[in-house]
């Protein structure tokens, strides 16, 4: 029965088999795949805007189509396309760092990317009903009230609810696995510094997504329900919001970047051919951070008038949170000095996001002064502080993991001349694009205008800001045309390390078979895969014996599962449509129903299935 289930598992079609895998592996390209067409999505929102800010009273769009380009931008950048970007390096990579064959639960692994999935699409179809949200990625009220923003802001809310959930959900998972997955003899102080990261964004997604929940919960019930949580003359407070989403919206920027900084922690020691320097001081490091991610968000509400006390108080928090990080750019620098540098793609990109996000993180401290902070809040030069980190750390961080990992995930290497290509255009055209609008913001132009008068010298700024944001465009053009380009013309990895890497993912095959490894590594130190190379036989040292191996079933529920709750979502922001071809109630019953219903078929126990002893040897042998 085990034979038949595991070939059985082998006849399915190809669009089947993407749509009922549970395997990490393929999710994590799910989660490459949907958040690269979110992001390239974003970033022609990001073009149309800088065209029209290109030169004074320029009548390419309207302020309200303007409107919602910056609020959409913003919004799936930060939630729908850099956020899944990570979860797919985390969803391939830490299952193999820690010598585990899948996630703890690879069901709702699944079930977490559909989710997220499912919701993007609940947003995105805003366009198509009567316009995009419009107040804004941040939402603030009233402006995203029912009195002043149309039905974009019930897509905005109720799709940001449904991803959230997929998000959430994969964080706990992550969790799990980190905590009690790991091959026998790896320690957490022996847990390579990407999945320390990935821990602690998972913890902060726990804790910053529980608020964000509550408060899109309190919005849909005001737009929905006639709520009046944010409504002064009826008792609400339209300050409860910026807090509510501000205690999320920190902790996000750290959830973005913390496994961005894991990556460069495993990039920079594999081509620096040194072990990371103060691994005990990083580990530590990106726990304090995480916790001083929580204690700062009024930083972002200086000017709202909640007085100097507070103010004083969470300026000096914000400043604090500069230490720790100080440590890993004086770590990575440490590992750097007197290695041998390999500078490829991955490098380069790595070395760049050092001085980069230094930068960005000056800028921070300069704003994190709440006097100062008064000056600069609604101006570019916030924008330029804030993509900064977001591009110049985490968007560089992403790439160098690409490049990194790409043979293990892929089978062949990116072509380095066009990655070289990539890398000089994109660092070139980021900074023409946002070093530039520091300076605007220090002259005076606000953030979030659609248009400008001439003369105020800001015409020539804005027109080299956005020829800086079309050369980041040809070097996302450049990236696209490597991957197709070397999908056909590179020479094809069969080796298991071609970087002389550390970690145990370098350890497997390539391909990776299903279950990884076909035994249990036995880790003996920090950095097990370059410690065996040197100190033992050249290969990990198993903890148990070669047999049967023990794999989950794939299914279709939890794309159904989403299927579910993206319909009970369109339904519930049907109540404020006029005359719907169809009652909203029963499109929510729908949903409802095929939600729940789904759920009760889960119920039923699956043991899944194994690969016999004798498979596992004929595949060991043929890509061994």
């Amino acid at each position: 029965m085990a034979t038949a289930t595991a070939t059985a598992n082998k006849k399915k079609s190809v669009v089947w088999d993407w749509l009922t895998t549970v395997d990490h592996k393929k999710l994590a390209i799910l989660y490459l795949v949907a958040g690269t067409l979110f992001f390239v999505k974003a970033g022609l929102m990001a073009l149309f805007i800088r065209i029209q800010l290109m030169v004074p009273e320029n009548d390419f769009m309207t302020g309200q189509v303007f409107n919602e380009l910056i609020t959409m931008h913003g919004t799936i950048m930060l939630f729908l396309a850099v956020t899944p970007l990570i979860f797919g390096f985390m969803n391939f990579v830490i299952p193999l760092q820690i010598g585990a064959r899948d996630v703890a639960f690879p069901f709702i692994n699944a079930l977490g990317f559909w989710i997220f999935f499912f919701g993007g699409l609940l947003l995105s179809m805003s366009w198509f009903f009567g316009g995009a949200p419009d107040a804004g990625w941040t939402a603030y009220v009233p402006l995203s009230t029912r009195e002043y923003a149309g039905s974009g802001m019930d897509f905005y809310a109720l799709g940001l609810q449904v991803s959230g959930f997929g998000t959430l959900i994969s964080a706990i998972n992550f969790i799990v696995t980190i905590i009690n997955m790991r091959a026998p003899g790896m320690t957490m102080m022996r847990m390579p510094l990407f999945c320390w990261t990935g821990l602690v964004a998972s913890i902060l997604i726990v804790f910053a997504f529980t608020p964000l929940a509550a408060g899109l919960a309190l919005l849909m019930l005001d737009r929905l329900f006639m709520g009046q949580f944010f409504t002064p003359d009826m008792g609400g407070n339209s300050i409860l919001w910026a807090h509510i989403f501000w205690i999320f919206g920190h902790p996000e920027v750290y959830i973005l970047v913390l496994p961005a900084f894991g990556i460069i922690s495993e990039v920079v020691p594999a081509f620096s051919h040194k072990r990371l320097f103060g691994y005990t001081a990083m580990v530590f490091a990106t726990i304090v951070i995480a916790f001083l991610s929580f204690m700062v968000w009024v930083h972002h509400m200086f000017t709202i008038g909640i007085g100097p006390i507070t103010n004083s108080v969470f300026a000096l928090a914000t400043m604090t949170i500069a230490v720790p990080t100080g440590i890993k750019i004086f770590n990575w620098l440490f590992t750097m000095w007197g290695g041998k540098l390999v500078f490829n793609t991955a490098m380069l990109c790595a070395a760049s996001f050092v001085p980069t996000f230094v930068l960005g993180g000056i800028t921070g401290v300069m704003l994190s002064m709440a006097p100062v902070d008064y000056l600069y809040h609604d101006t570019y030069f916030v924008v330029a502080h804030f993509h900064y980190i977001i591009i110049g750390g985490i968007v560089f961080g992403l790439l160098a993991g690409l490049y990194y990992w790409y043979p293990k995930m892929f089978g062949h290497k990116l072509n380095e001349t066009l990655g070289k290509i990539m890398f000089w255009l994109l660092y070139i055209g980021f900074h023409l694009t946002f070093f530039i609008q520091h300076i605007l913001g220090l002259i005076g132009m606000p953030r979030r205008v659609y248009t400008y008068l001439g003369g105020q010298g800001w015409d020539t700024m804005n027109l080299v800001s956005s020829v800086g944001a079309f050369v980041m465009g040809a070097a996302i053009v450049v990236l696209v045309l490597n991957i197709v380009y070397s999908a056909f013309k590179s020479e094809r990895i069969t080796v298991s390390d071609p970087w002389n890497a550390r970690t145990l993912e370098w350890a497997t095959h390539t391909p990776i078979p299903e279950y990884n490894f076909a035994q249990t590594p036995q880790v003996r130190s920090l950095d097990p895969w370059f410690y065996e190379k040197v100190h033992g036989e050249g290969k990990m040292q198993p903890a148990e014996p070669l047999q049967d191996i023990h794999m989950p079933n794939g299914s279709i529920l939890p794309f159904l599962m989403s299927l579910g709750l993206f319909i009970w979502g369109f339904g519930m922001i049907m109540i404020n449509m006029d005359n719907p071809i169809v009652p909203p109630g029963v499109v929510i019953a729908i949903g409802f129903i095929m939600t729940f219903g789904t759920m009760v078929l889960h119920s039923k126990e699956d043991h899944g299935y194994h690969i016999p002893l004798e498979e596992v040897k004929k595949i060991e042998k043929e890509v061994g």
